[in-house]
């Protein structure tokens, strides 16, 4: 929520699009603490919304578009998923979220995991992310669901989930609590959950759990995209 710029996963988005045959959309949304909640969430609804409308010149078949997003991206996504269920405007056929910051209230949790969030994103660094996007200390009552989707009373209406997930990584618990929810409301949900994986362990591509995490990413968004 922080930090990043649209073009940082160029490298990676362009052999994706050509592997399975879709058009990808980066939103280069605003920055927190600059621009705090709702403008990062506003700004990808707004991407989504000129995706549909130019949908012919793209070439996008507007039936096969979702939302796909890692981390704080994987936070959007699923916060997005919400508002496009809420305001009714637009339909997605899809929501693929990598270890996504869903839920603030992870920092204020009495029994933390014990095992979680001592590697690359810890439990320091997302209390500033959260408090920077929230412009508030994170855990308290009124946090939106568009900001936080764990925060959401009713996950029904949402399209077909992908959530996958380290071992290690401090959002592991909300993700697993997102999961089981979803699958609650009757939505198709497939969840990962990759031992020994810390927070953005894909980087290290040629890991096997990297790897691992991959081919999974990719057969899910191929069955998503292809129908």
């Amino acid at each position: 929520y922080v930090s990043g710029r649209a073009d940082a996963n160029e490298a990676l988005h362009r052999p994706m699009a050509a592997d399975l045959g879709c058009v990808i959309v980066t939103v280069e949304y605003r920055l927190a603490p600059e621009t705090r909640f709702p403008g990062a969430v506003e700004d990808c609804y707004a991407a989504l919304a000129w995706t549909l409308t130019h949908a012919a010149e793209l070439g996008v078949d507007p039936e096969r578009v979702g939302v796909m997003g890692e981390s704080a991206g994987g936070g959007l996504a699923a916060g997005l998923a919400l508002l496009v269920r809420d305001r009714g405007e637009h339909r997605l056929a899809f929501q693929h979220l990598i270890y996504p910051m869903i839920d603030d209230r992870t920092c204020t949790r009495p029994d933390p995991h014990p095992m979680t969030g001592e590697f690359i994103w810890t439990a320091h660094n997302n209390r500033f992310g959260w408090a920077a996007l929230l412009g508030h200390e994170p855990g308290i009552e009124g946090v939106l669901p568009y900001a936080a989707a764990a925060r959401a009373e009713s996950l029904a209406g949402l399209p077909p989930t992908f959530i996958a997930t380290g071992a290690l990584d401090l959002f592991l618990e909300e993700n697993l609590e997102y999961a089981r929810r979803l699958t609650r409301e009757g939505i198709p949900t497939e969840v990962h959950v990759y031992p020994g994986a810390f927070h953005a362990f894909q980087v290290m591509r040629g890991s096997r759990v990297a790897q691992a995490a991959e081919r999974d990413s990719r057969a899910a968004l191929a069955r998503f995209l292809n129908g």
